[in-house]
């Protein structure tokens, strides 16, 4: 079994083949660095009436925090890179990791490649505590899925973070690998030929996803490492341009960071998310019973001295003609 969680292309390659080789669902097994206090592993069911069984990292917190935040993943789709940000986020934070449909230890085996069909099968993940808020994240092939997730439940979303978001362009290294990801594909394992397969049918739905954007009105922060070579930052700039004329959304780069954020620093990620929560407005405190008590009292006192003004200032002619009419 590995000794530590692999990093780059090549190692992460072989760890994928290496797990599909044992059986593994992890390539490093998440309480091999943290203990289940601080990252646990849980398993749901998926939404939309799908009968999946979806797998994701979590905080345990023994009290509700008032901020849950959900990381809808990549492709391919491994929460367990997250782990890391998982063990440092703060624990006034409760934080889930995904694996997506076709990834990692989520149903089913076969790719899942319509965004919508994801978009509904996460949808549980919405689902917060009484007072709690939702932070959603989508990194790279997930951006887009979130996206639909927050345009189906828009009032479960305090704000939405595009975190090096995949948008059907691919830069240098993305492009490389997805080709050769094409040729290899019969041969691959699962989780590297699910990944294939979903970003080879990503561009034709991307309009939907578009569309969705536009329809928004939570913050949308468009967050983007500038030496990103998987997805250009260009195509995030774009975005955020063609998203202009919304007052909701915001674009920022993160100097010298990648396309992976969550394998850096724990910090260099749980800081944009951080900036994300500061800038939704808190609720409007509710009214204690007695000052809503004392409102309707004071409408009342005023409805009342308005009807007693109007009786008093009648004309007689008028009183005594309403009589007579009657």
């Amino acid at each position: 079994m590995l000794k530590r969680r692999p990093k780059g292309v090549l190692e992460i390659g072989w760890a994928t083949f290496e797990a599909a080789w044992t059986g593994r669902r992890e390539h490093l097994p998440h309480w091999a660095e943290y203990p289940d206090a601080l990252v646990e592993r849980i398993g749901f069911r998926a939404g939309g009436g799908l009968d999946w069984r979806l797998s994701a990292l979590r905080t345990p917190r023994p009290r509700t925090a008032p901020w849950k935040i959900v990381v809808v993943t990549g492709a391919p789709s491994w929460a367990e890179y997250w782990t890391a940000a998982l063990a440092t986020v703060g624990q006034d934070r409760e934080m889930w990791v995904v694996d997506r449909p076709g990834f990692g230890g989520s149903e089913p085996a076969g790719a899942v490649v319509d965004l919508s069909v994801q978009a509904r099968a996460l949808s549980p993940l919405l689902d917060s505590a009484p007072g709690q808020r939702v932070l959603l994240v989508g990194h790279s092939y997930g951006a887009a899925i979130a996206t639909l997730m927050a345009a189906a439940q828009p009032d479960k979303v305090a704000a939405l973070v595009l975190l090096s978001g995949l948008f059907g362009d691919f830069g240098p290294t993305g492009a490389r690998l997805v080709e050769l990801g094409r040729r290899v594909h019969g041969v691959i394992p699962r989780d590297l030929r699910n990944a294939i397969t979903e970003v080879l049918a990503q561009r034709p739905q991307l309009p939907i996803v578009r569309d969705a954007l536009r329809r928004l009105s939570m913050p949308i922060h468009i967050v983007h490492g500038d030496q990103d070579d998987f997805t250009p930052i260009a195509s995030a700039r774009a975005l955020a341009e063609d998203l202009g004329g919304m007052a909701n959304v915001s674009f920022s780069t993160v100097p010298d960071a990648n396309h992976f954020l969550n394998e850096g620093p724990p910090e260099l990620v749980l800081a944009p998310l951080e900036a994300a929560i500061a800038s939704v407005r808190a609720p409007e405190p509710a009214p204690k019973l007695s000052a809503r008590l004392s409102a309707i009292g004071q409408r009342l006192t005023t409805s009342l001295v308005g009807l007693t003004q109007r009786s008093v200032l009648q004309p007689p002619e008028a009183l005594g003609s309403s009589v007579g009419e009657a």
